[in-house]
């Protein structure tokens, strides 16, 4: 009986899902696809602001914004191998 009981808890959660998702999918869906649209267009609010701002550059003109790290190389992490390729 305890089986049975058991089957028939999992079908009716399992339809009941169905057919809850089949009425409130469309608005779940709507509502992320929304939160999508604001997230994207303030980020593309965001780049246009940043542009606006930026004074406009002459032609040929160059400037650097940000100066790159310096990184030296450390010289004693191997050595060279020189190697032929055989055919």
């Amino acid at each position: 009986m305890g089986l049975i009981k058991t089957i028939l808890i999992i079908l009716l959660f399992y339809y009941g899902f169905k057919i809850l998702s089949r009425f409130f999918g469309p608005f779940i869906l709507k509502y992320f696809t929304k939160k999508a649209a604001e997230r994207f267009g303030g980020q593309f609010r965001d780049f246009n602001n940043q542009n606006q701002q930026q004074p406009k550059q002459k032609e040929g003109e160059i400037t650097i914004d940000k100066m790159p790290d310096n990184k030296t190389s450390n010289k004693t992490v191997g050595e060279y191998v020189d190697y032929e390729e055989i055919d």
